[in-house]
């Protein structure tokens, strides 16, 4: 399809293989999807794709400026956590981003739990090396992290210190919570207002990422992640991830401004009119959204799978998707 047979086009950054959320905006907005890798697998769902210089190349904004005056984009939406704070450095573009300040701190997870703290929300016991931890045990993890990446288990002070020393790079010690962990999938508009935020359990995930799951009726947590959002000022997507700890209760264990891995729960939720990708096609367009948070469906489970797709010797889809 082309430009002209939509209302609005959307810009989507760093698509790697998320070709769920990227196949998901095309049916409602032309879609550009923009990543420097040819193999990325997601830009095939788009209507265009785009090879952009990298994210810390002084050409980085300037190319998805361009981009956006040409095609009429009315989002610039990431799917990865590797440009969100150059997007939100970037006011010429109509980028769905935290602010820039807001974006740093959420990228450095020691500082995260620091500004939910200062906010009245609530984050598990955190410290920094050099700082005994109110008790054992703990996990200790990469400020910078992501996809459950160097996240470490220690029962006592000496595990914590050997893996201290393990992790090649800053780390945090962090209460290891227990009790239920879930996900809740949020969406906010760009003056703030979080529109829905959809509770989900975490069944069953592999690299940080949810691949088992259920969407649930919360108010509780749909309630805390309301307020999560607009404490912070996120506009677009966001992730929020908490505990049910039986000892110290509801605690916050990660913030994401960005659509989170189980991006199917969302969709699956969604009423009529009201996924996050309609939604963001249609504030791309200029339609103000109110907000109707706990407005969803509910009590279906979600499970995920690999899939691929084949590419001819040009790069070009055959068009056939599974083999065997």
């Amino acid at each position: 399809m082309a430009r002209e047979d939509f209302p609005t086009a959307v810009l989507l950054t760093g698509v790697g293989k998320r070709h769920d959320i990227v196949s998901a905006f095309a049916r409602h907005a032309f879609t550009i999807a923009a990543d420097p890798n040819p193999l990325a697998p997601a830009q095939y769902a788009a209507h265009l794709r785009v090879a952009p210089p990298r994210i810390d190349d002084p050409g980085y904004i300037p190319f998805l400026s361009d981009l956006c005056e040409e095609h009429g984009v009315g989002a610039v939406v990431p799917l990865t956590d590797l440009d969100i704070h150059v997007l939100a450095a970037a006011p010429e573009l109509p980028a769905f981003v935290a602010p820039e300040e807001i974006c740093a701190a959420m990228f450095d997870k020691y500082r995260t739990h620091e500004t939910l703290l200062a906010l009245g929300l609530p984050s598990p016991p955190t410290v920094l090396p050099g700082t005994e931890p109110e008790s054992y045990p703990v996990i200790v993890k990469p400020r910078q992290g992501s996809g459950a990446r160097s996240i470490h288990y220690a029962k006592d002070a000496a595990q914590t210190a050997f893996f201290v020393d393990y992790v090649d790079e800053p780390v945090m010690i962090q209460r290891a919570m227990g009790g239920h962990e879930f996900s809740i999938d949020c969406l906010s508009d760009l003056d703030g207002r979080c529109l829905n935020a959809i509770p989900r359990s975490m069944l069953e995930s592999r690299g940080g990422e949810s691949i088992k799951g259920q969407v649930l009726a919360d108010p509780e947590l749909s309630g805390l992640a309301r307020q999560v959002c607009e404490a912070l000022g996120f506009r677009g997507p966001s992730t929020i991830q908490v505990f049910r700890d039986p000892e110290i209760g509801t605690r916050i264990t990660d913030v994401n401004p960005r659509f989170g891995g189980a991006f199917p729960a969302p969709m699956y939720a969604a009423l009529p009119g009201r996924s996050y990708p309609e939604l963001i096609s249609r504030m791309a367009a200029g339609e103000r959204i109110e907000p109707h948070v706990g407005e969803y469906r509910h009590g279906h489970h979600f499970t995920r799978y690999y899939e691929q797709l084949e590419l001819d010797a040009e790069l070009r889809p055959t068009g056939r998707r599974m083999l065997g």
